[in-house]
């Protein structure tokens, strides 16, 4: 993995889903670099593992920092719950293409 870091899971009521993994500062600093054009509208897609799951996602830019949306099912595959922090890898890749 590109990247791996602890996030602490939070809950936020803005777009869907309402739970996301909070990506430190400094580490949303180096994926800020690292994405440089691949990003889109703002979010970077990415390849992540949490436990035994890997999964495809965007995060989403909030405060100077990116979230990692957790879909339902990483969240009841892996027992995610709000406040529990994670262990996260995860590898940025290309915005599929369109038209």
């Amino acid at each position: 993995m590109e990247f791996e870091f602890s996030a602490a899971v939070i809950e936020w009521r803005g777009p869907a889903p309402f739970y996301y993994a909070d990506i430190p500062v400094e580490d949303s600093d180096d994926v800020k670099d690292a994405a440089k054009g691949l990003e889109y509208w703002g979010q970077v897609p990415v390849t992540a593992v949490i436990g035994d799951t890997e999964f495809t996602t965007a995060l989403f830019p909030k405060d100077g920092r990116y979230l990692l949306p957790l879909k339902d099912v990483v969240r009841r595959a892996e027992g995610i719950e709000l406040g529990m922090t994670l262990e996260v890898g995860m590898d940025l890749r290309r915005a599929p293409r369109t038209g």
